[in-house]
């Protein structure tokens, strides 16, 4: 009996194979707290992109399947232990990522979803390329300027979440009081679980609050399973099924906002350790992690799968319940694969009512927002500082805002400047950084005396 349990590594050791009745459920937790925000984007996405349902299923169950993809070669590297490994061998869970999302719907609605993916490749090149510089990359990119970028990334996705709110914007019923009565119903479900709920109830806030309101939804006929009957029980991803398409404007939007994540999952990975680990990731786990990261990019875009990056909520699970074990989370890997190879799984997803997504996604976008804030406020708000966010939000929101001022610039200006706020902003964030003159000792002393 004692020799059978030997056998077993426990959950809270990143090697060897746990027993399974303790790491199925931790896996499961990790899959609940991130599948809703991992398929969302592909559905926001293939929604703007005008695709039919056999088409968005291929575009969730890719998403799906990339996502698990990733999260493998992050837990379990390619490379020999003593050299450099693709792949960081931490505990982290990837998957589609939020901040692509604005960026997205501009390229899909004006050069088409295979645009995208050739951006995604040139995206991929640059992490790969940061990664490999990370020490000398960085330092262009404090708390100050990333917390900037997902501030106004948060922003800019709350228009989708209203839009999707009041039932999409492409909706024959559009603003309808139904779609906002179950939108509201659906938030407020999600709200009361984050805010009076612990442990898994509160982790799988999103999810319940989505079937919650998927269930309400149905009541007012909104949901139609025709896309479940029609879709197989199996099909594997198939190789550039939306094609690539590089387009200049789209590969310099898409190209930043890698840029910036890459430097973004420094902040992930070192929550990870030292919320978990009690130490800083080393410069090989870093360098690893990145160019991983940018390497499964460029092979995502071929299997039709989204941008993906490492997932703040499992970051934080595995800060909270301190497992470590990769097994663990390479069974959520595993469970997010599986999920990907089955049609009727994602044929389902595309049926949820836009209401629904819109009243559990705004509480994600704000809580976007807000990491942004946090970042930024890591550092001291004195003028300098403040006038480098300021003038970067302003820049970016107040141009998107007012895109019709571009007109008279080249059609490639506007859709890199003028269609989200995150180019603008990032841009002038980093300028403005290098620029502006830092507040000497004796002028902070005599700005607090004032």
């Amino acid at each position: 009996m004692e020799k059978a349990k030997r056998k077993y590594a426990s959950i809270f050791e990143l090697d060897g194979i746990p027993q399974m009745s303790k790491a199925l459920p931790l896996a499961l937790q990790h899959v609940v707290a991130m599948i809703v925000g991992c398929v969302t984007p592909a559905i926001i996405v293939a929604g703007v992109a005008g695709l039919d349902n056999a088409n968005r299923v291929m575009l969730i169950q890719s998403a799906l399947i990339v996502s698990a993809i990733s999260t493998f070669l992050q837990l379990f590297p390619i490379g020999k232990k003593g050299g450099f490994r693709l792949g960081s061998g931490l505990p982290v869970i990837m998957g589609v990522s939020f901040a692509y999302v604005a960026s997205m719907q501009a390229i899909a609605a004006d050069t088409g979803i295979a645009a995208i993916f050739g951006a995604q490749i040139v995206g991929g090149i640059i992490a790969v390329i940061i990664g490999f510089f990370i020490d000398k990359i960085r330092k262009v990119f404090p708390p100050l300027v990333t917390g900037t970028v997902v501030f106004t990334i948060g922003l800019s996705l709350y228009p989708t979440a209203v839009n999707y709110m009041a039932g999409g914007s492409s909706s024959a019923n559009y603003g309808h009081w139904t779609n906002w009565l179950v939108a509201f119903i659906t938030l407020a479900i999600v709200t009361f679980l984050n805010h009076f709920t612990k442990g898994f109830v509160k982790l799988a806030s999103i999810l319940i609050g989505i079937i919650c309101g998927y269930i309400i939804a149905a009541f007012f006929g909104m949901v139609d399973l025709t896309a479940v009957a029609q879709a197989s029980f199996f099909q594997a991803p198939q190789i550039m099924h939306f094609g690539i398409k590089f387009e200049p404007s789209s590969c310099i939007a898409i190209g930043l906002l890698f840029a910036i994540n890459a430097i973004q999952a420094i902040g992930d990975f070192t929550a990870t350790t030292t919320g978990s680990m009690d130490r800083e990731p080393t410069d090989k786990e870093l360098k690893g992690a990145i160019v991983g990261y940018g390497c499964m990019n460029v092979v995502g875009a071929f299997l039709g799968g989204l941008p993906t990056a490492s997932y703040s909520q499992n970051v934080g699970i595995v800060t909270t319940t301190k497992v470590i074990n990769r097994v663990v989370l390479g069974m959520g890997a595993g469970i997010l694969l599986i999920a990907g190879l089955v049609p009727k799984f994602s044929a389902l997803l595309t049926t949820i009512p836009q209401c629904v997504l819109g009243g559990a996604t705004i509480s994600v976008f704000a809580s976007i927002a807000m990491t942004g804030i946090k970042l930024i406020t890591t550092q001291e708000m004195n003028f300098r500082n403040t006038s480098v966010v300021g003038l970067a939000v302003a820049l970016g929101v107040g141009v998107t805002q007012a895109s019709a001022s571009l007109a008279m610039f080249p059609a490639w200006v506007t859709t890199v400047f003028g269609k989200t706020p995150v180019v603008i902003a990032t841009v002038a964030a980093v300028f403005l950084n290098l620029v502006l003159p830092k507040e000497k000792p004796e002028v902070k002393k005599e700005t607090e005396e004032k």
